[in-house]
């Protein structure tokens, strides 16, 4: 097969959604199909085989996301050279668009992943960051509340409402676990809706002893815990919850762990802001974006991973830090609680800082516990392997054309 995948982001850019296109195509390809991945241009970008790069626009949302050209017409000279079986497009917007186009024109079946609860995402717009940001600064005042959640319950009901038409044109929604499918079909998604999660790759369960080593040395500087979450240093990533958390943490047990904080973001700034008015300066570090061939030793240079994002549909660092034997501290979400099993793997906790807190308490002050769910986490883990993943999806792909070519004969 000749699948053609869209994304509105790619390499080098550092996320999710590039990552399992990355995953995807690897697995496809090793079962002897082309893929090429249709992906905005960036400055030191590398090129590679079988990436067609489309122009981007100067302007980016937030200093971070660029903002695809959906009019360059490289994209579609490129896909009509190219006698694709598939089209595989990764959001419902801008590229999602142009995906709708050339499945109609040229008649090919269309499979979109829900990678995103994109409702979580509206302050990435200029009048939702601006309401937020007033909201944020007067959550005291009810009254002044009430514009905040007028514009965002709108909102959410706005994209909603478009990604609920989206889907319903597509032939086929892959979601990364059963909670997104039952959110999707709740929404009014009718399409055919398929599990097929991102997977990890066999090297997520290797590491470097020495470098593990060395980054604990080097990090734990005489404490006794070491923590870590990887994430984008973002709004709807919530870090800001981890750090309330933690500063709880530390009245109630001392000042004897230090939390790697691996990515980087707009919102780094305020986080340390917030981290030195917590009097946690000397129990975060703030580490920067890693390489991902790298991030597995510093998971396994860890006792523990914390997370607190809601807006997640499956949270790939969280199989990651699993496969390095990491039991998980999260906040309940969508795609969080089907890889985490509460009290197995890890603890899965309302959004309430005291309860999360109480169960970080819990698992770091009790050693056979964390051994018990760390082997538990490894085995999860392995569920999740990325071959497996693409052999579903090259499966899915084939009924997809089969039932095309009964429809034409027909």
């Amino acid at each position: 097969m000749r699948i053609a995948m869209l994304t509105n982001n790619y390499k080098p850019f550092v996320g999710g959604v590039p990552i399992s296109i990355e995953r995807l195509a690897q697995g496809l390809r090793s079962l002897g199909h082309e893929v090429y991945i249709f992906a905005p241009s960036y400055e030191g970008q590398e090129e590679e085989p079988y990436v067609i790069r489309y122009k981007s626009r100067k302007k980016k949302l937030k200093g971070e996301f660029v903002i695809p050209d959906i009019l360059d017409k490289t994209i579609e000279e490129k896909f009509a050279a190219i006698p694709f079986n598939i089209i595989h497009v990764h959001h419902p917007m801008l590229m999602g668009y142009i995906a709708q186009y050339l499945h109609k024109k040229y008649d090919i079946p269309i499979v979109f992943t829900y990678h995103t609860r994109y409702e979580q995402y509206l302050h990435y717009l200029k009048p939702y960051d601006y309401v937020q940001n007033f909201y944020m600064r007067n959550a005291k005042n009810k009254l002044r509340a009430i514009p905040h959640k007028i514009l965002f319950d709108s909102g959410k009901k706005l994209v909603t409402f478009h990604n609920r038409i989206f889907t319903n044109l597509c032939s086929m929604v892959f979601v990364p676990t059963e909670s997104m499918k039952q959110y999707l079909i709740e929404n009014g998604t009718s399409t055919k809706i398929e599990i097929v999660p991102t997977g990890i790759n066999p090297e997520d369960f290797l590491y470097d002893k020495e470098a593990t080593k060395k980054i604990r040395s080097r990090y734990l500087e005489g404490k006794k815990f070491l923590l870590c979450t990887v994430s984008r240093l973002e709004r709807e990533k919530n870090i800001l919850f981890i750090l309330e958390g933690l500063a709880r943490l530390k009245s109630n047990i001392g000042s004897c762990f230090r939390l790697l904080l691996i990515g980087d973001g707009s919102q780094r700034d305020e986080i340390k802001s917030v981290a030195h008015s917590l009097n946690l300066t000397d129990n975060i570090i703030f580490t920067g974006c890693v390489e991902h061939s790298q991030i597995r030793n510093f998971y396994h240079a860890c006792d523990a991973f914390v997370f607190a994002s809601r807006s997640e549909t499956q949270g790939i660092v969280l199989l990651e830090a699993m496969a390095a034997g990491l039991p998980v501290v999260a906040v309940k979400a969508c795609g969080v609680n089907d890889v985490i099993s509460d009290g197995w793997n890890g603890y899965l906790t309302e959004p309430y800082v005291a309860e999360w807190e109480r169960k970080l308490e819990i698992l770091l002050g009790n050693l056979s516990l964390r051994k018990w769910m760390s082997k538990n986490s490894v085995n999860r883990a392995k569920d999740y392997l990325a071959s497996n993943i693409a052999k579903k999806a090259e499966k899915l792909y084939k009924d997809l054309i089969y039932e095309r070519s009964i429809e034409e004969v027909y």
